[in-house]
């Protein structure tokens, strides 16, 4: 089947005719996705791959003979493709969700309900978003292809500004599409006397951000747990927004404490990086030390002009190595990045300004 001008071209994977026909048709309602191919397994997945050269596959967890863990890692070794998971098995199963990530899957949708659901309608607006950006990534397969990243020189790095500003009282860190596997780059690189707390907001739904701080802190020297109301925020420990909740901080003397709220989400997200950068701007002033990473969209930029206006050091992550250029890009282009760092020059970098 030839490509329709300026579409994209989608495979779906499913082993359910009737979720086949159901994503079929959701992603069919966006002129610009052309849904090029079906396919019920692995075999026939793989098949479809090297015949149709798909822009963005969407992919089931649970098929019979291969599972979709099985054929995302052939897919990645084969060619790196956009691929986009979608199963019942990511809403309780984070842990395999957090592999599919680390395997080179761009991003993730969650079933509603049953694996055979009218109700995957329901998310028809998030998995659209979804296809449509995970086409615009930088796929570089699992984190053996990013860890080569080592052996190349350092890209666009911005001349570093004055340090002298005073040091830092906390990392606070945004991240989105991408943001897993990157924070699994720079998080476990950190030194165990890392000076700073710091925080994250990964947008990720409920449930999925305990699976993921448990993986990191596996990974880390520092002790990365999932927020919750009341906990300090301390030296040599990391904490993770939890999904549908904002996290912010409150200060009572010299200590800070984890605040989490339901209020509305921002930008469309919760927990939303600008919600915690306006908090920290606050509570802390310009004694704050912010990293944005790649993600679709344009959250943390306000958060980061807050923090600028107080005097905070902000670094980005380059381009070159961002999934997704999106929030970076939108902290370059405004001019308040005072670094731009590639993802293994990220750690370093951070040790350097946090002293």
């Amino acid at each position: 089947m030839m490509k329709k001008p300026e579409t994209l071209k989608v495979l779906i994977v499913d082993d359910s005719p009737f979720m086949r026909k159901v994503i079929g048709d959701i992603l069919s309602e966006d002129p610009m996705l052309d849904v090029v191919g079906r396919a019920r397994n692995g075999a026939e997945a793989m098949e479809a791959v090297r015949t149709l050269s798909p822009d963005v596959i969407t992919l089931d967890i649970e098929m019979p003979g291969k599972s979709g863990i099985e054929v995302l890692r052939e897919i990645m070794d084969f060619k790196p493709i956009p691929v986009v998971m979608v199963s019942s098995l990511t809403k309780d199963g984070g842990d395999v969700t957090m592999q599919a990530l680390d395997l080179g899957a761009v991003d993730f949708v969650t079933k509603p309900s049953g694996n055979v659901s009218l109700d995957m309608k329901k998310v028809g607006d998030e998995l659209r978003r979804k296809v449509t950006g995970a086409s615009r990534a930088i796929v570089l397969g699992p984190r053996r292809v990013r860890h080569s990243l080592h052996a190349r020189e350092p890209l666009s790095v911005l001349p570093r500004r004055d340090l002298s500003r005073g040091k830092p009282e906390v990392l606070v860190v945004a991240a989105s599409t991408g943001g897993p596997m990157a924070l699994q780059e720079i998080i476990p690189n950190l030194s165990g006397d890392f000076p700073l707390p710091v925080m994250i907001v990964q947008h990720m739904p409920p449930g999925f951000t305990t699976s993921f701080a448990h993986r990191l802190n596996e990974r880390s020297k520092l002790a990365v747990t999932e927020g919750c109301d009341g906990m300090p925020v301390r030296k040599g420990t990391v904490v993770v927004a939890p999904g549908g909740y904002h996290l912010t901080v409150e200060k009572k003397g010299a200590e800070m404490f984890c605040k989490l709220t339901e209020s509305p989400p921002v930008r469309s997200v919760r927990p939303s990086a600008d919600v915690l950068f306006s908090s920290v701007s606050e509570t802390v002033g310009g004694g704050v030390l912010a990293l944005v990473l790649t993600g679709m969209g344009k959250d943390g930029l306000d958060g980061a002009k807050l923090l600028k206006d107080k005097g905070a050091y902000v670094i980005a992550e380059s381009k070159e190595t961002s999934v997704i250029f999106g929030m970076p890009g939108a902290v370059i282009g405004a001019g308040l990045a005072d670094e731009v760092l590639p993802l293994y020059a990220i750690a370093e970098g951070l040790e350097r300004a946090a002293r």
